[in-house]
């Protein structure tokens, strides 16, 4: 019976492993980037933006082609009193004297059909400058989007390190609640057998309980955290991603570029396409000169008939009231320019600011992780030898305790400062506005 629950037990143990395998799923940094520009929700949304701007585009050109209506219609006339006012032949004359007093024609019916064709020659050069305008519009929708995916791609990077710690800093508490559950062990001998004062063992149990607390609010944020990440990626949310950082090679940055910042480049485009509209505007005070021609087909029942009634000539219109309105539609335009052209000012230099920051950023994360580095060997070094004290008598139980707090904070410190590495050198190419180029160059 003992050999079948241990058996049970075993397969029991093998089925896990084997669905905590199935829904894990390693992924490299690149690999994150890359999915979430390709497959979320976001990265459809930036390309719809740009797909809308050309569908705007579309239809302003379509505004340079003719336009032609085809229209019919049957009416039934009742007691229409038909009066012919055009000169008829002799014979047709006499007949009519001698029959003035008959009744007209019966007219019970109108059947009408027209084709309508007109074309825009010349309208103040509103449809060119329209056309330039949505083109400008257009190109701003682009960098727009291309802004929006370096934003999309910075949001990954960020879920994806902030994993990276979790997991971290899980398996390193791990690891550490070992070493405490085997010295609470210890202990506990050692108070039975009355070589250890109850004191420290209490003191070593408390240490273990708050290990247990850090594991537990590790979990816990891993768990938010990979939820989050899947979400974005547009993955099962079962799914258990492994994250693993290589070592970012320092590269020595002394004076950041904003010059392929996309948000720049978009607000520089939608400058041009304000003083397109500003053009458009302008437009008004001309007036438009169109080319017009069609086709009338009428038969009036019993009375008349018309075909082949075709028509071509120009159409000229001006709306007198543009002299003073067109003013105030160009001074907005004019100011819609001047408020855009300082928010451009503005947002360069916070580009630069930004962008000297994200470099101050990077350089201390790789002086910090020198730093870590040496504490790291120091803290282990510390804790071996205050365990050599302890073990000769020479060192007491806080001395231990604090020593081991102190070498699991250096190794998590020092697995958070390789992150942060590559996460402040990932934001620096964002504030310098290529890092989206980062995974997509080769």
């Amino acid at each position: 019976m003992k050999t079948k629950s241990i058996l049970a037990l075993l397969i029991l143990l093998l089925h896990i492993t084997i669905t905590q395998a199935q829904d894990s799923k390693p992924l490299t940094l690149e690999e994150v980037v890359q999915i979430a520009l390709q497959s979320s929700d976001a990265s459809k949304i930036n390309t719809s933006q740009i797909d809308l701007a050309k569908d705007e585009l579309r239809i302003t050109k379509n505004r340079q082609y003719p336009d032609l209506n085809i229209s019919g219609q049957y009416r039934y006339l009742t007691n229409a009193n038909v009066n012919l006012q055009i000169p008829i032949n002799s014979s047709a004359s006499e007949a009519g004297s001698e029959n003035q007093n008959t009744s007209s024609p019966k007219v019970n019916g109108l059947l009408l059909g027209s084709a309508d064709v007109s074309m825009p020659l010349f309208a103040g050069f509103k449809l060119k400058n329209s056309i330039s305008a949505s083109e400008n519009q257009l190109q701003a929708a682009v960098f727009n989007a291309a802004n929006d995916q370096e934003k999309l791609a910075l949001q990954a990077i960020q879920l994806y390190l902030n994993l990276y710690k979790a997991n971290a800093t899980i398996d390193l508490v791990k690891d550490n609640l070992k070493s405490a559950n085997q010295r609470v062990k210890d202990f506990t001998n050692m108070e039975e057998n009355g070589l250890l004062a109850r004191n420290d063992l209490l003191k070593a149990q408390l240490q273990q309980a708050n290990i247990e607390l850090a594991l537990a609010n590790a979990t816990k944020n891993a768990r938010i955290l990979n939820y989050n990440l899947t979400t974005l990626l547009k993955l099962p949310e079962d799914i258990t991603i492994n994250t693993d950082v290589s070592a970012i090679t320092p590269i020595a940055v002394s004076l950041p570029n904003i010059s392929n910042r996309n948000d720049l480049q978009a607000l520089s485009y939608q400058q041009e396409a304000l003083q397109d509209q500003i053009k458009v505007s302008k437009g008004d005070y001309y007036p438009s000169l169109g080319l017009v021609g069609g086709y009338i087909a009428l038969d009036l029942n019993n009375a008349l008939t018309v075909t082949n009634a075709m028509n071509v000539g120009l159409g000229l219109s001006y709306n007198l009231s543009s002299l003073f309105k067109t003013k105030a539609k160009v001074k907005l335009a004019e100011s819609q320019a001047q408020e855009l052209s300082y928010r451009l000012n503005q947002a360069t230099s916070q580009a630069k600011v930004n962008a000297q920051n994200a470099l101050e950023e990077y350089n201390l994360a790789i002086e910090t992780f020198e730093v870590y580095e040496v504490s790291k060997e120091q803290a282990l070094e510390n804790y071996r030898i205050v365990k050599d004290k302890y073990d000769n008598g020479l060192s007491d139980t806080n001395d231990l305790l604090e020593a081991d707090v102190q070498q699991l904070q250096t190794r998590i410190d020092l697995a958070y400062a390789k992150a942060d590495i590559t996460l402040k050198y990932y934001e620096l190419l964002s504030a310098e506005g290529v890092l989206t180029k980062q995974f997509f160059q080769n």
